[in-house]
């Protein structure tokens, strides 16, 4: 199955457990792997043909500006619903979100939540 890969997208949102996080927030990198057949867009250079990768981010950024989650594990999971409710020519999906810098007094780069999700 061919894939459309969207890497290290960068929001801002306001999810966490803590109220401090759902009120200043903090920036998050939503990562998609979509599987889908591209060969009809590869033959016909014809954007309808596929998914418009601009409107995945509107998709995303909206969730992450107007949607609040206490767990990241939410919103991944929001995230994929959204996607494959949106576009049916996905057949499966994977969603990263990743937390850089939790609230946390130990040093790590940062937690990510990986998921993965077909079309039922």
């Amino acid at each position: 199955m061919d894939k459309m890969i969207m890497r290290r997208m960068e929001y801002y949102g306001y999810i966490g457990v803590f109220e401090e996080e759902r009120k200043l927030g903090q920036r998050y990198y939503v990562d998609l792997e979509m599987e889908l057949d591209l060969s009809g867009a590869g033959t016909s250079d014809d954007l309808t043909q596929t998914v418009n990768y601009a409107e995945v981010h509107e998709l995303v950024q909206n969730i992450m500006h107007h949607k609040q989650f206490k767990l990241i594990e939410a919103l991944a999971e929001h995230i994929a619903s959204e996607v494959l409710h949106t576009y049916t020519s996905i057949v499966a999906l994977t969603v990263k979100v990743t937390k850089p810098h939790p609230p946390f007094d130990i040093h790590f780069e940062g937690v990510t939540i990986e998921l993965h999700r077909t079309r039922k």
